[in-house]
């Protein structure tokens, strides 16, 4: 895992990450980078990265696929992405055994009997922010953006609101990039403990929840139609962090594009555009997830211009710099635009192929009610602080900023 002289180094900090996606597309469609010491092939051409995504040669599986593996589980501060038990890492027969059996917790059924509640959940928020004193900012990543998914993956899982909070640091560590190996790995064992007593809470007292549907299914010997207890951990920690994290900023990007772009806004307004299509060039524009560890080649996979990814080379899926692509979305690409012509606001940011992410109905919902909601309630809102000026989480991985303050200033009484 030594850095080499052709390497490119991403920046943990992800200060700047509009600059590093385009010399990674500049480097031609896979480059070679340094994640926090482990070199892998970062791919942003779309058309190569839906190709890989989809191809019976690249797997998930870390333990199977990938040489490096046990330096990286004793040596990588993101070592929990590789080594998860759960449909997340799973490769080939095993993936769709795992991904068959937590598939019904997201059917189109299960996603709609949630939308009274997501409203419910959005209209208590919107209640809570209506209480600031005019004209003070209020943080709305702090208020709304993070509330609102932890709040509806807790009613998911069944998760006790004090264990909310408890998964929220959790959580934001698991995405940090700029935590020691230490740090790292004592935040694992924390985070696993929660979960421990999560289930150990959901076994005694079981509900019409996901986690007590999961822990039914439970079996230690392993049966094709059952999970290890191991598998079902590593599911639960699957849906907390891909259910939260990402929704969180999605609803803060959506908002900080809407407000430093009053003319989009003003498409949704006027009926050229609608919520639907804020949340696709939302997802487009500024991903949830800037880069996904990780992948792994099970042979050599030449790539079109001439390089070659050796069998046991690690795959990274730079989704941020694949969805602003100009090869897919022309010279407009960097451009927050509503309107957008075919394509369309095509992206990548909920994967592709067979690991396309089963929250994505879910996280849509909730994106739509919320900013629909936002937008209705509080029409006069504006940025505290410049866009420019809002700081980046630090993190290779997640997309959003440290905070969004706003001064709501709700429409006048008639």
């Amino acid at each position: 895992m030594s850095e080499q002289p052709d390497i490119l180094v991403l920046d943990p900090t992800s200060a700047d990450p509009d600059a590093e996606h385009q010399a990674l597309r500049a480097r031609g469609p896979a480059a070679r980078v340094d994640i926090l010491g482990v070199t892998a092939w970062s791919v942003s051409d779309p058309a190569l990265l839906k190709k890989l995504l989809t191809d019976p040669d690249v797997s998930k599986d870390a333990k199977q696929h990938w040489p490096a593996f046990e330096e990286a589980v004793s040596t990588w501060p993101l070592a929990l992405w590789v080594a998860v038990d759960s449909m997340f890492t799973a490769f080939g027969s095993e993936h769709r055994r795992l991904r068959r059996m937590v598939a019904p917790a997201f059917s189109a059924r299960r996603v709609t009997a949630l939308k009274e509640t997501v409203e419910r959940l959005v209209d208590e928020l919107l209640d809570e922010l209506a209480s600031t004193p005019s004209g003070e900012p209020v943080d709305l990543r702090e208020r709304f953006a993070y509330p609102l998914p932890i709040r509806v993956i807790s009613h998911l899982l069944g998760l006790p609101k004090a264990q909310s909070e408890d998964f929220r640091a959790l959580v934001d560590n698991l995405f940090a990039t700029n935590l020691t190996t230490e740090e790292a790995a004592a935040n694992t064992v924390r985070l696993y403990a929660v979960l421990e007593e999560l289930i150990e809470a959901r076994r005694v007292e079981p509900g019409d929840d996901m986690t007590s549907l999961l822990i039914a299914a439970e079996d230690e010997e392993g049966d094709s139609s059952t999970l290890t207890h191991t598998e079902l951990r590593d599911t639960l920690l699957l849906m907390i962090s891909a259910g939260y994290e990402t929704t969180v900023n999605l609803l803060d990007q959506a908002i900080a594009a809407l407000l430093s772009h009053p003319e989009q806004l003003a498409h949704v307004r006027e009926g050229r555009a609608s919520w639907d299509d804020v949340v696709e060039e939302t997802l487009r524009h500024e991903p949830a997830v800037k880069h996904l560890p990780l992948r792994y080649a099970v042979r050599d996979i030449p790539l079109p211009d001439g390089q070659v990814i050796k069998k046991g080379e690690a795959i990274l899926a730079s989704y941020a710099a694949a969805n602003r692509h100009p090869d897919w979305h022309g010279e407009s690409a960097d451009v927050f635009d509503l309107t957008r012509t075919a394509p369309g606001p095509e992206h990548l940011a909920f994967g592709y192929g067979v690991h396309f992410c089963l929250g994505a109905p879910l996280a849509r919902l909730e994106a739509t009610t919320a900013l629909r909601e936002f937008f209705a309630r509080f029409p006069l809102a504006e940025l505290a602080t410049p866009v420019e000026e809002l700081g980046l989480v630090p993190s290779l991985m997640s997309n959003g900023h440290r905070s969004l303050p706003v001064r709501l200033r709700p429409a006048p009484a008639n």
